[in-house]
């Protein structure tokens, strides 16, 4: 089962937003790790006002909105 990281920080809209638009498209086929880039100040200067992010392996998958084609690639590609 592949795995996917959402960077994201409390109370962030967008991030419950691509959050609940990204559960169907995953369910069964991924795991999904939330992280809150406010707990790790490397990752505040890394995604800053950027997030939400989705990382899938080493790629950066998607920001909002949700990018289901390349997420859908990602989960189908054997590779990761």
């Amino acid at each position: 089962m592949k795995s996917l990281v959402l960077f994201s920080r409390e109370d962030c809209d967008l991030c419950e937003r691509l959050s609940a638009a990204l559960s169907p498209l995953i369910a069964g086929r991924a795991t999904l790790e939330m992280v809150d880039i406010d707990d790790d100040p490397a990752l505040v200067k890394r995604y800053g006002l950027r997030i939400p992010v989705l990382v899938g392996g080493d790629n950066e998958l998607s920001g909002f909105p949700l990018d289901v084609d390349r997420v859908e690639r990602y989960l189908v590609d054997s590779d990761g």
